[in-house]
């Protein structure tokens, strides 16, 4: 009896690990990636970094980012090379973020 349960707790330990890193319990990357965009772009027009075209053009990259996302997912499997071409595409999105925020063009303050 006791050897039964040994070995079924031995059987439990080491089905645990395998099933915490099935693909399906792994949330994607690129959804982390695109909130931190998000949160940078909000960030930049509280700042006056970003223009309003400036933002809206940031926007506009991210929800493409997402459309390429959801077709990626669409089939149920995001293969390597989907994986890659999102990467890229943020990777241009946050160079592209950065370059704006940071190219000495304020946005106006509101009269009042």
């Amino acid at each position: 009896m006791w050897m039964r349960c040994l070995f079924v707790a031995l059987a439990l330990s080491l089905s645990v690990p395998a099933f915490a890193a099935s693909p399906a319990a792994k949330p994607m990357r690129h959804d982390a990636r695109q909130a931190k965009q998000k949160a940078r772009i909000q960030q930049g027009v509280q700042s006056g970094e970003l223009t309003r075209p400036e933002a809206a053009k940031a926007r506009a990259d991210q929800r493409k980012i997402q459309r390429a996302e959801n077709r990626a997912q669409a089939d149920g499997k995001v293969t390597g090379r989907e994986k890659a071409k999102l990467e890229r595409m943020q990777d241009k999105a946050s160079a592209d973020l950065a370059r704006q925020k940071h190219d000495g063009q304020k946005r106006p303050k509101a009269r009042k």
